[in-house]
């Protein structure tokens, strides 16, 4: 292929890092001034607690939110600050991978700008969850693998162990890049080469360090996070068209309309042409996708598959649909499928852009709800009408503590109520083990107010708890217009919650069951 004129490829490059600011920009306001969501909040009570690990997952994310938070304190972009910049670490690798493949300016411009134009990069990479840490480690272990690949330097295996170790620190779905790692190395010629060396070895001791952390606080607490995990690996149900349609549906939504069959016929070529001539690099960003996206999809039969679940897998599918633009030409295939794919390329990347900014203006600008309570965003929205009812019948009541049922709600009332009175959840101890006192001597012998989404204001748990309860008032949860949930507002008095009951208590269980229940499903 003839090469562009180098003030055409400077012209590109420039184009491309004006959208990159651009949106950069765009995904700064909607970090600060879209309210956290409550899982958001979650992980943010995570990063002012010094444990190891957690019970829900990996310690990464916490960290990437203490990151963001020091440099701009307890708002909505100190605790998304992490994402933002998990983007771009993110871009800036999947450019240099296709940059080494291929030496294309026109792959690498597409291989940086699929991610805008996909909904969950574009604009979610700053909505704060596991994933957003572990995918820049993720995708270094496989930029870690291009360079050994071309270099042929084992060293290179040691990096890659390094950033494996922290993409498992982040979040466990990490191993599903396992088989594209074994792939890469057993597949190819040099397999003997790599079995006979030690440093595909030491990089799975490094991997194995670095992730200790994890290992060493499940040791000590009866491997809780596993047997949690556990639960969503192998739950099964009977077949669902409902679980493999919302599977389906949130792929095209979060990656593209146009996006995604983009991506996956790209990595249908690589995958054939990387298994067909043993091609490392080929087989390695195939097989990092194809996996874990056939993997869902067999989930998806019987089980809803979380919306952030597969997004680990897809930046690695633009390197290797970028790539791909570049093969076509250099491999002889007919002029009617290059210009096709290139037609359809940049139709997802400009379509795809487009359609994140209509998302922004809808959540930043538009003042009307489309999508009434299944609104992602807008059905946890509207915590402060609730958070001031209850700083009102604080001051009413003389009570000094607030307790809930829910972790959700509980995570709303600590950021939103930034510690200025202890904040309780009194069941599923199970996911505070290791947290400090949060102001005991300020609960005991002191009233408190109960905060309970209903109906969990009369769930069988409170026959076992031998407070006295009040009724104060009911509290509706808004969001432009809608109701989205009503709360009941409860005076606690005659009790002291227990912060760490027995293990057998049901007080400490967390809520597995109901986990199960949501994620089901079933039509």
């Amino acid at each position: 292929m003839t090469a562009k004129p180098d003030h055409a490829a400077r012209r590109s490059l420039i184009l491309a890092a004006a959208v990159i600011a651009a949106m950069t920009l765009l995904r700064i306001v909607y970090a600060s001034v879209i309210e956290l969501r409550t899982d958001e909040a979650y992980y943010w009570t995570w990063s002012k607690e010094s444990v190891l690990s957690f019970l829900d997952h990996p310690p990464g994310i916490a960290w990437f939110i203490r990151f963001g938070t020091a440099i701009f304190g307890d708002t909505t972009l100190g605790v998304r600050f992490g994402g933002i910049v998990a983007m771009l670490v993110t871009q800036l690798l999947l450019a240099d991978i296709v940059r080494r493949v291929t030496h294309d300016v026109r792959a690498i411009v597409f291989a940086v700008l699929m991610p805008e134009a996909a909904l969950y990069y574009g604009l979610l990479m700053s909505k704060v969850s596991p994933d957003i840490a572990m995918i820049p480690f993720a995708v270094a272990m496989i930029w870690s693998l291009v360079l050994l690949s071309q270099s042929g330097d084992g060293r290179w295996w040691l990096l890659a162990g390094l950033f494996a170790g922290l993409s498992l620190l982040a979040k466990f779905t990490a191993i599903m890049f396992a088989p594209a790692v074994l792939a890469f190395a057993l597949v190819p010629d040099w397999r003997w080469r790599w079995l006979r060396s030690p440093y595909p070895w030491l990089a799975a001791l490094i991997a194995i360090v670095v992730f200790s952390p994890v290992l060493i606080w499940n040791a000590q607490h009866d491997w809780a996070t596993f047997r949690f995990q556990l639960v969503r690996a192998t739950a099964d149900y009977d077949f669902s068209w409902r679980t493999v349609g919302d599977y389906i549906g949130l792929q095209f939504g979060l990656v593209g309309f146009v996006m995604l069959p983009v991506v996956l016929s790209g990595l249908t070529l690589t995958a054939w042409r990387g298994y067909r001539a043993r091609e490392p690099v080929a087989i390695l960003l195939s097989t990092a996708v194809l996996v874990p996206f056939l993997y869902f999809l067999w989930k998806s039969l019987t089980l809803r598959v979380g919306d952030t679940w597969p997004m680990f897998m897809w930046p690695v599918g633009f390197a290797a649909a970028a790539i791909n633009i570049a093969i076509l030409p250099r491999e002889g295939w007919p002029a009617w499928m290059i210009k096709s794919t290139m037609f359809w390329a940049n139709t997802a990347v400009t379509t795809g852009i487009a359609f994140v900014v209509v998302v922004f203006l809808y959540y930043v600008v538009a003042p009307f709800n489309l999508l009434g309570k299944i609104d992602p965003i807008g059905g946890e929205a509207g915590y402060e009408q609730v958070v001031a009812r209850v700083e009102a019948q604080l001051d009413k009541t003389g009570a000094t503590w607030v307790a809930t049922t829910d972790y959700r709600t509980y995570a709303m009332l600590r950021w939103l109520l930034r510690d200025r009175v202890p904040v309780i959840e009194i069941n599923e101890r199970g996911r505070f083990q290791g947290f400090r006192d949060p102001g005991m001597d300020r609960i005991r012998g002191h009233a408190g107010i109960y905060v309970g989404r209903m109906p969990d204001d009369r769930a069988a748990l409170w026959q076992t708890i031998p407070a006295k309860r009040e009724p104060l008032e009911k509290v509706e949860r808004r969001w432009r217009g809608l109701v989205m949930d009503t709360y009941a507002l409860e005076k606690l008095t005659g009790w002291t919650p227990e912060l760490a009951p027995p293990k057998d208590s049901p007080l400490f269980q967390w809520r597995v069951l109901a986990f199960l229940s949501v994620a089901r499903l079933r039509s």
